[in-house]
């Protein structure tokens, strides 16, 4: 039995537009200078806090960026319903989700920056309600690259992290797969690239989603 971790924002969803758009807005009201969209790509997998922190080259998290974290949240929700903003799930997850959820010597399970919120506003778009048997969000646990998600949900599992797989797109995902002892795997078509996946410790990079059963099947052999 194995446990397959994905990650949500640019593993599962395409959600760069929607989390720049209110991260831009946040800046503008609190009087700053709206990010480019490449930086806020690059922060996407963090905490909120920490990630808006990071954005304006501060180490720590302080009470501005709490604020900022704040006003974020409460905006979220009506920006994601405004046209063109919406979070759909990448070309050929759908059908990967449905070849794994078939199998049974997988159980499958979530690792976001997202809150528990924003988890279950994507599962509840996409029927993805049961899919995921453990989850870890960022009201559960410290800031990914730490690897308190991926040592939680083994633990529920009652799966050992060397039989663990987290599938992720940012360097943070990897950060953390390989400091829980988890193979790391890589995806392509999400917002880091894949030197830099490789570069954080990437075991392997799957260049679109199918290559994951590929993938499995090669490594059962």
């Amino acid at each position: 039995m194995r446990l397959v971790l994905f990650d949500c924002d640019g593993t599962l969803v395409d959600s760069a537009a929607l989390i720049h758009e209110v991260m831009a807005r946040t800046f503008a009201d609190f009087g700053k200078v709206r990010p480019a969209i490449g930086d806020t790509k690059a922060i996407i997998g963090l905490t909120l806090d920490i990630a808006i922190a990071r954005l304006q080259g501060k180490p720590h998290v302080d009470k501005e960026a709490l604020a900022m974290t704040a006003h974020y949240k409460a905006s979220y929700a009506g920006v994601r319903g405004e046209p063109g903003l919406e979070e759909p799930l990448f070309a050929g997850i759908a059908p990967l989700i449905g070849t794994l959820e078939r199998r049974d010597d997988l159980i499958l399970g979530a690792v976001t920056g997202k809150s528990r919120r924003g988890l279950d506003l994507i599962r509840a778009s996409h029927g993805l309600e049961k899919t995921f048997v453990v989850s870890r969000t960022a009201d559960d646990c410290p800031s990914k690259p730490h690897p308190a998600m991926v040592t939680e949900c083994c633990l529920e599992a009652g799966i050992d992290a060397a039989a663990t797989l987290v599938v992720g797109d940012a360097i943070y995902d990897m950060q953390m797969a390989k400091a829980a002892g988890a193979t790391a795997i890589g995806v392509a078509w999400g917002y880091a690239s894949v030197p830099e996946l490789i570069a954080a410790g990437a075991d392997h990079i799957l260049r679109e989603p199918a290559d994951l059963v590929d993938w499995l099947e090669r490594s059962d052999a």
